[in-house]
């Protein structure tokens, strides 16, 4: 009898814990993808178009994601030349102290711009973060506006942040939608692949100790093709990442939010990588150095020149869909003669009305306009030909 009560006693008591415990499991639609996260979203990034969404919209805390944007300004502000990659940045006594993962940075000790950047991208660095934020912006909290400024302007209505690290403070929220606007607009600036695709990194230039980086984001190393963004965790927010990897020349963007694990974490992002893998496509649209128009210098000359793709255009389609793709070339004659390779125009890629990508046009020989004489001839040509 008392072998059944304890028997009795152990499957009820097996029943209570799976059942307070077992994970919220989402179908995804289309598809059979399942993710255990309170939110998540892929996108295809170069057109933004969103392939699956779960709660997307949800005001979450963000733990280290956060640098996104933190990195979004600063290679803003190194692309626009306000800084530079080897400026110095003397390290303060306010980012020394910062919490959580750091690059275990000294007070006054000086490191470059691009160290800085490194010490985000890969160990996600809080005392990086804001010595970068100080040299931007004089100190945090003034940075932390630009921050908020900037995440208007891109339209992320779910997101308010109180720091540029990530760490917890009250209302400091976003959504795995205004994560993935961030992320894209990151991409836009290639030149951070660099860093957050990288697993190990060490900086030992003026230092007895040298700093040992290794990425959090172990898809980096595991994952074909993952080349970055970020990950994040604290005891709110729990496993969050921004995750971007590109194969046959299709990227995909995926983001986790409150996930139970890092194992779950890194599994689902995966997952919905794949998933994006496995509906798109890569076409190419124009070829470096192919022929995209023939130019006159003029309505009355007969000369003219070829203006030729600067790079190549990829564009990231759904497999077995129609898409419409249209070109819309300008060009800006103004010089008496150009030189071959000269800078002479933009093509303007659409898919679908939507414009995707803009690339220089060059001039494919070196050539001038005519004299006075030359163009009162072909007037005189032109006015008889059309006469006739």
């Amino acid at each position: 009898m008392k072998k059944k009560r304890l028997l009795s006693y152990i499957v009820g008591l097996c029943f209570f814990i799976t059942a307070v415990n077992v994970p919220t499991v989402v179908l995804a639609e289309p598809g059979n993808v399942q993710v255990e996260a309170k939110s998540a979203i892929l996108i295809e990034p170069s057109t933004g178009k969103v392939i699956y969404e779960y709660n997307s919209h949800e005001k979450l805390p963000l733990a280290s994601v956060t640098k996104i944007m933190t990195m979004l300004l600063v290679m803003e502000a190194i692309d626009s030349g306000k800084i530079k990659m080897e400026d110095k940045v003397t390290i303060s006594e306010n980012s020394k102290k910062m919490g959580g993962s750091t690059m275990l940075l000294d007070t006054g000790e000086i490191r470059t711009v691009e160290e800085l950047i490194k010490g985000i991208a890969i160990a996600s660095g809080n005392d990086a973060a804001v010595a970068m934020a100080e040299y931007l912006a004089g100190n945090e909290s003034s940075f932390v506006e630009k921050m908020n400024s900037r995440s208007k302007e891109l339209g992320m209505n779910d997101t308010h942040f109180m720091n540029c690290t990530g760490l917890t403070a009250a209302g400091h929220v976003s959504s795995a939608f205004d994560i993935s606007i961030m992320s894209r607009e990151l991409l836009k600036h290639s030149g951070i692949l660099k860093y957050t695709g990288t697993y190990m990194e060490t900086i030992s230039e003026g230092r007895k100790t040298p700093i040992g980086l290794v990425n959090h984001n172990k898809l980096v190393r595991f994952f074909k093709g993952c080349d970055g963004l970020k990950t994040g965790f604290t005891d709110e927010a729990k496993y969050c990442i921004s995750a971007t990897a590109v194969r046959d020349g299709v990227r995909m963007l995926s983001v986790i939010m409150g996930s139970p694990s890092y194992k779950v974490r890194n599994r689902d992002a995966s997952m919905l990588l794949n998933y994006g893998f496995s509906k798109y496509e890569c076409k190419k649209v124009i070829e470096k150095d192919s022929t995209i128009d023939k130019v006159y210098l003029s309505k009355t000359s007969d000369k003219y020149f070829i203006a030729k793709a600067s790079q190549d255009v990829n564009i990231t389609l759904e497999k077995g869909t129609e898409h419409k793709i249209e070109k819309k070339c300008s060009t800006n004659l103004i010089k008496k003669a150009y030189k071959k390779g000269d800078i002479i125009g933009k093509c303007e890629i659409y898919l679908d009305d939507v414009r995707i990508s803009t690339i220089d046009m060059y001039c494919d020989r070196d050539i001038k306009r005519g004299g006075i004489f030359e163009n009162l001839k072909n007037l005189i040509t032109n006015i008889y030909k059309y006469a006739i």
